[in-house]
């Protein structure tokens, strides 16, 4: 994946993305380049538009941003479910105390 970003990294930063420049970022990052790895990744991105390519992925990442946050609303809701559900129970003991 570092691979990727490294590419990515050079197209939004104007720079070629070229075997040489892709090496040196993630050499930069603390990565150990691949040689293979690396001509393969500028082989595959010979007929790639980068930035279309990372558009139709930031659309696509929008809806799968927006569901841990609906996750998280639904756990708060059953928990609130939870809650009043402890609370009808002790109320309706506290009625048989004193029925």
């Amino acid at each position: 994946m570092e691979y990727i970003y490294a590419a990515m990294l050079l197209h939004t930063a104007g720079q070629e993305v070229n075997e040489e420049s892709v090496k040196k970022i993630l050499e930069a990052a603390g990565s150990d380049a691949d040689d293979a790895r690396v001509k393969a990744l500028i082989a595959a991105l010979e007929d790639v538009d980068i930035e279309e390519a990372m558009e139709k992925t930031a659309v696509a990442a929008a809806p799968a941003a927006a569901a841990p946050a609906a996750a998280e609303e639904a756990e708060e809701e059953a928990e609130e479910e939870d809650e009043e559900e402890a609370e009808e129970e002790a109320a309706a003991g506290l009625g048989a105390l004193f029925g």
